[in-house]
C-alpha cells in the first residue's frame, strides 16, 4: 500500500516489525485488523509523505526550469521512483530526498498516522469438500478442498492464498483427526504428536483458492480481512460431503472412522 502511494516498487519498502525503539504503539495483529486497520494507517502516513514529496518536487522543477510555466504540487504524479510534471519533466525520488536533506529548507520527509474504524466489514466465503468414504471401516479421505472467498481487493495474492490454504489445513485436522481425549482420571490421552495426529504435507488433499474480489468502500484500497474465515467452513463441508457420500450423519468433530462406522451401522 505504501509502495502504491509513493510510486515505488515493493522491494524499496523496508518493514520494521514490533521494535519499540522506533515504532509507535500498536494494539497488535489480531481481530482481523492487520490489512484493514494497520493498512489504512500506513495509507494515511504514506499519503502525507507523498504530499511532501510533491511539494519538494514542484519547487525543484520550478527552480530548475524558470522559463517554463510553473508546476503545482497537486499536478505531480509519483511513478517508477520519479515525480512527474504533466508536461513530462521529472525528478527522481532520490533527488528529492537529497534536496530535502542538504539544500534550502532542510527537512526529514516523514510522517506518522493512526487509524481506527467504527465498522468491521467481514469477509464472506463458500467452502467445498470432496471426500471418499470406506463404508466397511468408516475411514474418510478428503480428496479436495475448494474455498471461494470475498475478501475485498486482494493486496498480496500469494500471501492471501497462503493464509487460506494454511487455514484449510488447520481446519481439516479439526474436521477429521485432531481429538483431545481424556482417561477416567481426567488426564489427556494424547500428549505428543505421535498420538495426536496433525496432517503432514504429503497427506494433504488438493487445495484451491478462488478470490471473488469486491471493493470495500470503507477502506482506501477496498480491502477486507482474510483472517480466520478459512477455518470456519472445512468441518461442516466435510461433514456434509460424508453425509452425501454414504448417508452417515456425524454431528461432532472430528469425523473419525469409528463415528462413521457407528453411524452406518445404525442405518442398517
Amino acid at each position: 500500500m505504501a509502495a502504491e502511494i509513493l510510486g515505488v516498487p515493493v522491494e524499496d519498502v523496508i518493514v520494521y516489525s514490533s521494535d519499540t525503539d522506533f515504532t509507535p504503539f500498536d494494539k497488535g495483529a489480531y481481530a482481523s485488523s492487520t490489512t484493514y486497520i494497520s493498512g489504512a494507517a500506513v495509507t494515511q502516513a504514506a499519503a502525507q509523505v507523498a504530499e511532501r514529496i510533491r511539494q519538494r518536487a514542484a519547487a525543484m522543477l520550478n527552480a530548475r526550469d524558470k522559463a517554463l510555466p510553473p508546476v503545482s504540487p497537486e499536478a505531480i504524479r509519483l511513478v517508477d521512483r520519479q515525480a512527474f510534471a504533466p508536461d513530462g519533466r521529472s525528478v527522481t525520488l532520490a533527488e528529492v530526498a537529497h534536496n530535502a536533506l542538504h539544500h534550502e529548507n532542510q527537512e526529514q520527509i516523514m510522517a506518522t498516522a493512526s487509524y481506527m474504524s467504527p465498522v468491521s466489514p467481514p469477509p464472506f466465503a463458500a467452502q467445498f469438500a470432496e471426500v471418499t468414504v470406506d463404508v466397511q471401516t468408516g475411514q474418510v479421505t478428503v480428496n479436495r478442498l475448494v474455498m471461494a472467498l470475498d475478501s475485498g481487493v486482494i493486496v498480496n495474492p500469494i500471501t492471501a492464498s497462503g493464509q487460506v490454504e494454511g487455514g484449510m489445513t488447520q481446519a481439516l485436522g479439526y474436521a477429521v483427526c485432531e481429538e483431545m481425549r481424556y482417561d477416567e482420571r481426567g488426564c489427556a490421552r494424547e500428549r505428543d504428536l505421535r498420538d495426536y495426529h496433525i496432517f503432514q504435507a504429503h497427506e494433504m488433499p488438493e487445495l484451491e483458492t478462488i478470490f471473488v474480489e469486491t471493493f470495500e468502500p470503507t477502506h482506501p484500497f477496498g480491502v477486507k480481512a482474510v483472517a480466520e474465515i478459512p477455518m470456519d467452513g472445512v468441518a461442516p463441508a466435510v461433514g456434509n460431503a460424508v453425509l452425501d457420500a454414504c448417508g452417515a450423519q456425524v454431528d461432532d468433530n472430528p469425523i473419525t472412522p469409528e463415528k462413521v462406522w457407528r453411524a452406518l451401522k445404525q442405518q442398517r
